[in-house]
């Protein structure tokens, strides 16, 4: 192999590109992806972080590896998607988003979840512990409410301050003289 050829294969391993389309159906996420202008291969292979799976938008810029130069079989070891990622982090805050303003992120205050309008559901939990000296709700809070007979914690706090129990067939005890706040 000459020096020239040597060059031209190290020149050849890495590339900036343009992705084109994703297809995330099966093991590696298959990207066709236009390198130089004209220079469209169909079938780069995404690795991913373990743990960590994204299906961009087309147009988002990769990061390509060619293997020894051999511009057959590309690799994108990274992507990036500058239209839509999150700027304004402060050093050490990591984010995980996407295009509607859903996001976990891990700011230098704590951990803010942003559901943009959309429910946040836990799913097959045996059970959901929360340790802390003060959880507070601004909305409702229902229990049981898939059965058809769950009820709210106001609609509870209600029946409790205003109910009264029999005393000795003589009529009714007074409410309690100590109601639940929020009423």
């Amino acid at each position: 192999m000459t020096d020239r050829t040597l060059r031209d294969r190290v020149m050849l391993m890495l590339a900036k590109a343009r992705a084109l389309l994703f297809d995330d159906t099966g093991g590696f996420q298959r990207v066709q992806i236009e390198v130089l202008k004209g220079e469209v291969r169909d079938d780069a292979v995404r690795l991913q972080e373990y743990g960590f799976s994204s299906h961009p938008f087309a147009g988002a810029t990769a990061l390509v590896a060619f293997l020894s130069g051999n511009r057959s079989h590309p690799v994108i070891v990274a992507l990036d998607d500058a239209a839509r990622r999150k700027k304004g982090l402060r050093q050490g805050e990591v984010i995980i988003y996407d295009d509607l303003g859903q996001e976990v992120h891990l700011t230098r205050d704590g951990i803010v979840i942003r559901g943009a309008g959309k429910p946040v559901t836990i799913m097959n939990a045996e059970k959901v512990r929360m340790e802390t000296p003060l959880l507070e709700v601004t909305g409702e809070i229902r229990d049981l409410c898939d059965s058809g007979v769950g009820q709210t914690m106001s609609g509870m706090r209600s029946v409790f301050n205003g109910h009264t129990h029999p005393e000795n067939n003589v009529g009714s005890t007074n409410p309690p003289n100590q109601t639940m706040a929020g009423s």
